[in-house]
């Protein structure tokens, strides 16, 4: 007996509807899903929650942070950082755990002098241990308008996207004893700061504090991810299922075209790679350092 259209129409939208809760809050907006964590006074959500302006002036910066956790998935953002001179401000955008192990993966970027370029800076905390640091220049002016800045966590790798490029990738290697971040759920936080003990030339170029108010501009959160409602949530959003789309085989690894395309980024913009800083390691390298392939 065959299965009528009107079922098969009613099994697809509750395939859709399942799909959509296990990827988390495609339609998020910055007033349902986040709330200011400092700051709040002088920034503001605009445009039916879809627009965050983030300000920062001399008595103090500003920040959000997502009411839920997360545990892999895809997380989105269009940022549009602070015009001008920017030296010694940072925009931060970055998913993390709390505690003093807590996971954490780091897009920031360290403002300039007027006419120099912005620093991407990239890091992956595991449980509480960093100095992963990878750094880029952009191929664009990433103040002149809105570019999109992507988290995508999965079991099997984290990617840094920028419009849809790779600039990086970090491999889960628990196989040889290295850390990956699997087991602690983590709120998307972006935050607008004074940073000007290091950020800009190691903090030589402090901020002109003149030319305040700095304003970050964001739009479109997308959270598509797993929501995490504790240990249980490991196994449930690591599991090979239909809803979890991050675990398909096509996310495990990057795709030829997407290899070439981080190649390109990283052969043309990259400018600090942790992995080929010998002295600062004294040539005792982390061992993932052994695995890249860029």
């Amino acid at each position: 007996m065959g299965i009528g259209m009107g079922n098969l129409k009613a099994m697809f939208l509750a395939l859709i509807a399942l799909i959509a809760l296990n990827q988390g809050l495609v339609n998020a907006n910055f007033y349902k899903n986040t709330v200011f964590n400092w700051g709040s006074k002088q920034s503001s959500i605009s445009g039916n929650g879809e627009d965050l302006q983030l300000v920062l002036d001399p008595v103090t910066g500003s920040g959000i942070a997502s009411k839920r956790q997360f545990l892999f998935g895809s997380i989105e953002m269009l940022i549009k950082l602070v015009p001008g001179n920017s030296a010694g401000t940072v925009t931060a955008y970055y998913m993390s755990s709390t505690g003093s192990k807590h996971d954490e993966i780091d897009f920031e970027f360290l403002g300039n002098i007027s006419g120099q370029p912005y620093i991407i800076h990239t890091n992956v905390y595991t449980s509480g241990n960093g100095s992963r640091e990878q750094q880029f220049y952009v191929w664009f002016d990433p103040t002149a308008d809105f570019h999109n800045y992507t988290i995508h966590w999965n079991p099997s790798q984290i990617v840094w996207f920028i419009d849809g490029l790779p600039i990086r990738v970090f491999t889960n290697y628990e196989s040889m004893g290295i850390l990956y971040p699997n087991q602690q759920g983590m709120r998307v936080y972006s935050s607008l700061w004074n940073a000007d003990s290091w950020a800009t030339r190691g903090g030589l170029v402090k901020i002109d504090w003149g030319s305040a108010p700095f304003i970050a501009r964001l739009g479109r959160f997308r959270p598509r991810a797993c929501k995490w409602s504790g240990p249980s949530s490991i196994t449930q959003c690591a599991s090979n299922s239909i809803a979890n789309w991050w675990t398909s085989p096509i996310y495990s690894k990057l795709s030829y075209s997407q290899m070439g395309q981080m190649k390109w980024v990283r052969d043309n913009y990259m400018i600090y790679d942790y992995c080929t800083d010998f002295k600062r390691f004294n040539w005792n390298m982390p061992p993932e350092c052994s695995k890249q392939t860029f």
